[in-house]
C-alpha cells in the first residue's frame, strides 16, 4: 500500500462509500473533503498543502495554486471536463496529470436523448397542464426520422450517434477535428456550423469551454435555427448566449431548449428557467450512479498513470 499523501477535494467522491473504500485500499494517508467545502483560492491552497497528490473535480487548478503547493506533484481529475485546469502551469511546475476521457459518456448521451424526446413530445408541459386541471391530448413530434446536429463529435458525440441509430435519424456533425472513418461507418455527414444550425431539428452541444468556444451559439447563430428546432446543452455553461436564447424562446423563434449547464451555476435568470418550452436540470449529465463509479475509479487509477501533459493533451 502506498503511503503517498492524497487530498480529495471533490465533495461527491468524498461522500461515496465505495470510492472511499477503494482509494483507501491503495493509499493509507488520504484527506477527504468530509465537510463538503467548495474549495477555492487560499482555502484550496491550504487544503492541498502537505499532500503529494490530489483528486480534484470542479476546483480551479491554476499556476498560482501550484506555485504555492510545491510538494504536490500529481493531480488526477475526477470527471472529464478540463476547463478548470491550467495545463501550461502543470508543465511549468512539473505536475503530472491523470485524466481519462469519455468515462461518463453514456450518462450524458442518455440525458440528451431523454431531453430531446421530452421537448418533442412536450412532456413537462403536459404534466403541468394535468396538475392545473387541464386534460387534453397535446400533439408532439417523434424523435424518429428527425435531423440531429451534433456540435462536437468527441466521446459523448460519438456515443450519442450510437444511441440515435435506433431512431433512424439523419445526423450532421461539426467538429474542428475530422473523423472520416467514424463518419463513414456511422452514416454521419460532417457539415459546417451554419449549415448544421439551419437544417437541424435538434442541435446538441458537446464541446469543452475555452476561448474558441465561449459564446459560440450567439444571437446571430440562434437566428439561423428553425423556428421549431430545439437546442440542448449538456456540455458547458458559457457556450450559448443565454439572454438571446431566452428572447428566442419567448418570441417563438425557437421551439424549445434543455440545459444541464449554465454560466454561472446555479443559474440566476429565473424567467428563463420558468419558460414552458425550457427544461432545466442541475448539471446531472455525468452523475448517474454508473458514471460516478466509473469517474471515481478512473481518478484513482489516474494517480498511478499520471504524466506531464504534452502539446497533444487531451487525447
Amino acid at each position: 500500500m502506498s503511503e503517498m499523501r492524497v487530498a480529495v477535494t471533490s465533495r461527491s467522491f468524498s461522500k461515496h462509500s465505495v470510492l472511499r473504500t477503494e482509494l483507501l485500499e491503495q493509499y493509507s494517508n488520504v484527506t477527504f473533503n468530509n465537510d463538503g467545502l467548495a474549495l477555492s483560492g487560499n482555502e484550496l491552497i491550504d487544503y492541498l498543502a502537505g499532500h503529494d497528490a490530489a483528486i480534484t473535480a470542479l476546483e480551479k487548478i491554476t499556476g498560482d495554486v501550484l506555485s504555492q503547493v510545491p510538494q504536490l506533484k500529481i493531480i488526477s481529475k475526477y470527471g472529464v471536463g478540463f476547463d478548470m485546469l491550467e495545463i501550461q502551469a502543470f508543465r511549468k511546475h512539473g505536475v503530472r496529470l491523470g485524466w481519462t476521457g469519455g468515462v461518463n459518456k453514456r450518462s450524458v448521451s442518455e440525458l440528451v436523448v431523454a431531453n430531446a424526446i421530452a421537448l418533442l413530445r412536450k412532456v413537462h408541459q403536459c404534466r403541468d397542464e394535468v396538475l392545473s386541471g387541464t386534460w387534453r391530448q397535446t400533439k408532439g413530434r417523434q424523435l424518429s426520422g428527425r435531423t440531429v446536429g451534433i456540435i462536437g463529435c468527441g466521446h459523448v458525440g460519438k456515443d450519442l450517434v450510437e444511441l440515435l441509430s435506433a431512431f433512424d435519424c439523419c445526423i450532421y456533425a461539426h467538429d474542428i477535428l475530422d473523423f472520416p472513418e467514424f463518419y463513414a461507418t456511422s452514416g454521419v455527414t460532417p457539415k459546417d456550423l451554419d449549415y448544421l444550425l439551419e437544417n437541424s431539428d435538434i442541435v446538441t452541444l458537446h464541446l469543452p469551454l475555452d476561448d474558441s468556444t465561449r459564446g459560440l451559439i450567439s444571437e446571430e447563430r440562434l437566428a439561423l435555427m428553425k423556428h421549431d428546432a430545439i437546442l440542448i446543452n449538456a456540455a458547458r455553461g458559457g457556450l450559448v448566449n443565454e439572454a438571446a436564447l431566452k428572447d428566442a424562446l419567448i418570441a417563438g423563434r425557437l421551439g424549445g431548449a434543455a440545459f444541464d449547464v449554465f454560466e454561472p451555476e446555479p443559474p440566476e435568470d429565473d424567467e428563463l428557467l420558468r419558460l414552458p418550452n425550457f427544461i432545466v436540470t442541475p448539471h446531472i449529465g455525468g452523475s448517474s450512479e454508473e458514471a460516478v463509479l466509473a469517474m471515481g475509479r478512473a481518478a484513482i487509477d489516474g494517480l498511478r498513470r499520471a504524466r506531464i501533459p504534452d502539446d497533444q493533451w487531451p487525447q
